[in-house]
């Protein structure tokens, strides 16, 4: 458990945090949406354009050396803090987005009319759509694992739905709605006994769990560099090599040519099969320093002082009459630090709109999740979610705000 002065001395590395929003100070609970940056991933935007800029993989020159170098290593670090065999397994894309829609296109070859998709009724619409294109066009047929009223997964639905013909299980490893943390193991094996292949999404993990994809021996796992304190617009895919190695590349391009000629074009090894084009490399390299500071702090310690805050918000919060908590079973151990809520009569928008003229910044809206918004029959929610830089004293705040909200809303 971190001390107030280990938390202030966090807080002071990022900036942002000092901002005032309608001369009040910022409370920033917005973090499954991105989390804020700290100086030493800012400052390393800045070094890259000041010392390094240049295009990687095709050039002899020293600049060009060096940022191929830098971006190398950063697949290397990535490898290492999700425990990856090769660094070859590690593909980079724009975000967890398109590494979803890579698998679904590339994986196009491979699936044929009558076979089966998995996936289930808490996904972000990421992990949704790519699936209904696919089976769309394939004649393939999409079927959804349905969630008790307390948002866990129902695992004996999942149990009935596998079969011979299913060719792809798609599963959140924490729900960004519920901050439900799935247990993607159990699933990986009982689609493994199946012979079908396993994607997890893992946008809400990096930052908030130890990842080892070799343990869980899932064959794909997704996730951006924004949610872990890194820049926006770059992610990987992690997919075992000899699957990586059997799929078709997903872009065409400059950097995943091996030779070219009008009769005929072989493609790169893996990765670079599946990077097409040139790359997004500052946001490669400046996610190495992001990756640093989680390390430093250690993934263990964010998760513990989360999970407190979590536990200190559900029970502040659970106290306000007209409440309504999602996905609430009060097991902490399969909770993330995200909460999302309704107060009932008012709408979602409205209880946003003015904890932001409060200084606090939150989620509202159908959280690009409106199959579970339909399940629970609302057209929106109010999420907070927390990072490492959140204090109690925030949450403090965000309950007196709560309720100076209903008072005003509700003259």
């Amino acid at each position: 458990m971190f001390s107030e002065k280990e938390i202030q001395k966090i807080r002071n590395q990022f900036p942002i945090l000092k901002e005032k929003i309608y001369s009040n100070p910022l409370i920033y609970m917005d973090n499954a949406a991105t989390t804020q940056k700290p100086l030493k991933v800012i400052q390393a935007s800045q070094n890259y354009y000041s010392t390094i800029n240049s295009n990687v993989h095709r050039g002899v020159h020293y600049l060009s050396h060096k940022a191929t170098l830098y971006v190398e290593n950063v697949r290397k670090k990535i490898q290492k803090f999700i425990h990856a065999k090769h660094s070859s397994e590690i593909i980079f894309t724009k975000g967890t987005t398109e590494s979803i829609n890579l698998v679904a296109s590339s994986i196009d070859d491979f699936i044929k009319q009558g076979d089966e998709i998995i996936i289930s009724c808490i996904e972000h619409h990421s992990n949704i759509v790519p699936w209904q294109v696919l089976c769309k066009k394939k004649g393939a047929i999409l079927k959804i694992i349905s969630i008790y009223k307390n948002g866990l997964l129902k695992l004996t639905d999942f149990e009935f739905l596998i079969s011979e013909k299913t060719k792809i299980v798609s599963i959140s490893h924490i729900s960004n709605v519920l901050g439900i943390i799935n247990p993607v193991q159990d699933i990986i094996k009982k689609a493994h006994e199946y012979g079908a292949l396993v994607l997890i999404d893992g946008a809400q993990v990096p930052s908030n769990l130890d990842l080892n994809v070799q343990n869980l021996n899932v064959d794909f796992y997704v996730f951006s560099a924004h949610k872990m304190y890194g820049p926006t617009g770059i992610g990987i895919l992690y997919g075992k090599k000899k699957i990586l190695e059997k799929l078709y590349p997903y872009q065409f391009g400059g950097g995943m040519i091996k030779n070219v000629s009008f009769d005929k074009t072989t493609y790169s090894d893996i990765p670079f099969k599946f990077e097409s084009g040139t790359p997004n490399i500052e946001g490669i390299i400046v996610w190495g320093n992001a990756i640093d500071f989680v390390k430093e702090i250690g993934i263990s310690n964010i998760q513990a002082y989360k999970k407190k805050l979590l536990m200190y918000a559900v029970k502040r919060l659970s106290s306000i009459d007209g409440i309504q908590l999602y996905g609430d079973d009060r097991d902490f151990s399969k909770k993330s630090g995200i909460i999302s809520f309704n107060l009932y009569k008012l709408h979602c928008f409205d209880v946003g709109s003015i904890l932001d003229r409060l200084g606090i910044a939150v989620r509202t809206g159908h959280l690009c999740a409106q199959p579970l918004m339909n399940f629970f029959k609302v057209s929106g929610m109010i999420r907070i979610s927390f990072s490492v830089y959140n204090t109690f004293k925030e949450i403090d705040y965000l309950f007196e705000s709560i309720l100076k909200t209903k008072k005003i809303l509700l003259k």
